[in-house]
């Protein structure tokens, strides 16, 4: 991306870049996947998917935005289908594992928030800032890789097409659509969204690898969606207050 777009952070740029994709990208990842190895992911998914009542925490003291129970209520609506969705009866808890998760749902709600804080300079693209972060990102990670983790010793063919496929589209192609999505969105809409993640997940089970939904899972899909609707209510109702002062 910095090779193709040619253009780097300039003044308070340089250290807000760092900033964003540390906490985006370097530290959320690392927390992830941390997370996702040390307990069962249905945990690490339900903790994690506390990412929207983070959002609205440093929303409030950040920035000062107002919100109200329909924000909550939404929060724990979507929360709850997670957990039907991908919580097992023989799922356990660990320390290192909920650490990491809450640690990886803070770093991405205050992350979120500050993006759209700070939306991006004037005259810079949306792939300019994706590239910052992603590099950053890239940057804070390298040395905990060469520290803890083995170089693959060899590579196929399908593994250069995975790899290919993470870099190009899971995390490129994704961002690029992430940020914009912070940049036209509230802050809140977007860390919402991120709960349609182990819903897609288990569609796709579904789909590609035959593997069976419960009912269970069925009504935690169903909650899910109806938090996204229950969001973007509160969302507009926030955004109708808010205006009306102005309009009087």
């Amino acid at each position: 991306m910095l090779v193709f777009c040619r253009r780097l952070p300039q003044g308070q740029w340089w250290w807000r870049a760092l900033v964003l994709g540390t906490l985006n990208i370097g530290a959320f990842f690392y927390l992830l996947f941390l997370a996702a190895y040390s307990m069962p992911g249905g945990i690490a998914a339900l903790l994690i998917s506390s990412q929207p009542l983070w959002v609205l925490l440093f929303g409030a003291v950040l920035l000062r935005q107002a919100f109200t129970a329909q924000h909550i209520l939404a929060c724990v609506v979507g929360a709850l289908g997670v957990a039907g969705l991908v919580i097992q009866s023989d799922a356990s808890l660990n320390v290192t594992g909920v650490s990491a998760s809450i640690l990886g749902a803070i770093c991405m709600a205050l992350g979120v928030v500050l993006a759209k804080h700070w939306g991006k300079p004037e005259g810079v693209s949306l792939l300019d800032l994706t590239g910052w972060q992603l590099t950053v990102g890239g940057i804070v990670l390298m040395p905990l890789a060469m520290w803890w983790e083995p170089f693959p010793q060899s590579m196929t063919m399908e593994n250069y097409l995975g790899l290919g496929f993470l870099c190009l589209v899971g995390a490129l192609l994704t961002y690029i659509i992430w940020f914009r999505s912070i940049q036209r969105l509230p802050a809140f809409l977007v860390s919402i969204i991120t709960l349609l993640s182990p819903l897609s997940a288990a569609a796709l089970g579904y789909l590609v690898l035959d593997e069976q939904l419960n009912l269970e899972q069925g009504i935690g899909a169903a909650l899910i969606i109806t938090s996204m609707f229950m969001a973007q209510r509160a969302a507009q109702s926030t955004q109708k207050k808010t205006q009306s002062p102005q309009t009087a």
